[in-house]
């Protein structure tokens, strides 16, 4: 490539970091803001202070919940079969129980069974008196360990769908052993709110209220199920109150479409559902088979609302009332719309980082990358004179590209990763020591300026590639490997290398050439 060509490239790319680091040091609503890139730097946790939330997964409760949801589709296929299942029932957690009335609808049972729950596990029924068999299930061990990873995978998912729609910048969102999350939230300052969206179960059913039976009997009949009544209205409710209601699910959560913050008449809060096509049907079905009783809009185990079905429902739109707030109806919206978890979540571990601390750490990391470039700069300055100049043109070129690919990509800046930056400068002039000490032995040897130029570049790049390469492999695994702050050191690392062996080998190269074409006999200053 051509000198001139090099040089173009060398310029174009000064302008190209200059216009995509310009943004992470300009403010908010600064002129140039609608004209420049919109992404730019991002401060990390132990930098702009925030939230770190480490959340246990009940997978084994994920696991229930499924085998539950398999005993009610396991007594609807086999009514579609011409034959009864009564009173499927998770016992223990990991057991399904239920009785087949009609001993000789046995086979019909097993051939269910092969045919559509694989995963299912049947024991030896046990024959009771009046001919009904009893019989026990589980999953195979097989189904327990893709149902756990799948409630971990999916716990992970809606977190993160519940974090960007409560609008947390760059947050830091991870499995770890032990069904363990980790979660970091950066810029976060109210925990209570954060921690009450994140590990909010937010599983929404609808149940049919049975209005005949007491709810504070002592048993309740079989297929009843008393919970508390949590909304406040005046004449709907107090609280504490308990509701009985039919065990088995009407329709539930899965089938929310979109769930948005609303107001009545009175101003008050409550929040909009709105179902997918298939629960608009189910929603419909269920209200015009049941006009005249109530429905009971269960979140959590808690009822919120029952209200009259006066008439069919079409549209596939519902509510949920209960005296909220504007914050509590918003942050409800949030969880819905982004989906229930499919397992309760514990708080494990929570810090909060204040924003003092974090400055701290950044008036630091500042003064340590001053300090070091400055002694590199004078050291570089006095040792190889001109070319030393050049040298430490180069460094503030390769610190220039390393801001503008963080700001570039939105990367998080952690103290790890100045530590990164710090190590950059350091390292972006080592490849120009190699390089100087070349074209010195060159110059002793008696060879032409350009002539020594041209050596000492070409036998020091293949050393500088190797060893730069090394460290780029070691950052690399670093980064898929390592936590939130070693990936910050990490990707700043890796941006640092790759800046310097840009600035190095093909910049610097470009600007001695034109150096030594210039001053011909007179030769270079090293």
């Amino acid at each position: 490539m051509g000198l001139r060509w090099r040089l173009a490239i060398a310029i174009s790319v000064l302008i190209l970091a200059f216009i995509y680091a310009l943004p992470t040091f300009l403010g908010k609503g600064a002129i140039l803001e609608g004209i420049l890139p919109q992404s730019r730097i991002n401060l990390g946790l132990d930098l702009r202070g925030g939230i770190h939330l480490t959340l246990g997964v009940d997978v084994a409760k994920a696991v229930s919940n499924s085998l539950a949801i398999l005993g009610q589709d396991l007594r609807r296929q086999a009514q579609e079969e011409r034959f009864a299942v009564l009173r499927p029932r998770v016992v223990g957690g990991t057991t399904l129980e239920f009785i087949l009335p009609r001993a000789e609808t046995k086979e019909k049972l097993d051939a269910l069974v092969a045919k559509y729950y694989p995963q299912l596990e049947l024991g030896t029924p046990m024959k009771s008196e009046n001919g009904q068999l009893r019989y026990t299930a589980q999953f195979s061990q097989v189904e327990v360990q893709r149902l756990e990873s799948m409630a971990l995978e999916q716990a992970l998912k809606t977190i993160r769908n519940r974090i960007d729609q409560f609008g947390v910048a760059e947050p830091d969102i991870r499995k770890q052993e032990g069904n363990r999350i980790q979660i970091q939230l950066p810029g976060v300052t109210d925990p209570r709110r954060a921690v009450a969206i994140i590990g909010q179960t937010a599983h929404l059913e609808f149940h049919l209220v049975r209005d005949d039976i007491d709810p504070n009997q002592t048993v309740l009949p079989q297929g009843v199920v008393a919970l508390p009544y949590q909304e406040k209205g005046e004449g709907q409710g107090a609280q504490g109150k308990l509701l009985a209601i039919e065990r088995d699910t009407m329709l539930s959560g899965e089938d929310v479409e979109d769930a948005r913050p609303s107001f009545d008449q009175m101003n008050q809060a409550y929040v909009s559902l709105t179902f997918n096509s298939r629960g608009g049907r189910i929603f419909e079905k269920v209200t015009g088979e049941n006009v005249g009783r109530r429905m009971a809009i269960v979140l959590d185990d808690k009822i919120y609302s029952a209200p009259v079905i006066r008439e069919r429902i079409g549209g596939g739109r519902a509510s949920i009332s209960g005296s909220f707030t504007t914050a509590e109806a918003q942050d409800l919206a949030i969880v819905l719309r982004a989906g229930s978890l499919p397992a309760p979540v514990t708080v494990l571990e929570e810090r909060t980082v204040g924003p003092s601390l974090g400055q701290e750490s950044i008036n630091s990391g500042v003064r340590a990358s001053i300090v070091g470039a400055v002694l590199v700069l004078l050291f570089m300055a006095i040792y190889y004179g001109k070319s030393g100049i050049i040298a430490d043109c180069m460094l503030c070129f390769t610190i220039l590209i390393l801001l503008a690919g963080m700001g570039g990509f939105g990367a998080t800046l952690t103290l790890p990763g100045i530590a990164g930056i710090v190590l950059t400068i350091g390292m972006s002039v080592d490849a120009n020591v190699l390089i100087y000490e070349r074209i010195r032995e060159e110059l002793r040897a008696g060879v032409s300026p350009l002539a020594a130029v041209k050596a000492g570049f070409k036998r020091a790049t293949i050393a500088i590639t190797d060893s730069n390469l090394t460290t780029i492999i070691t950052a690399v695994i670093l980064y898929q490997f390592g936590t939130g702050p070693v990936r910050g050191f990490a990707v700043t690392l890796c941006l640092g290398i790759i800046a310097s062996m840009f600035t190095a080998i093909f910049v610097s190269r470009a600007i001695f050439e034109f150096w030594a074409i210039r001053n011909g006999a007179k030769g270079i200053s090293i």
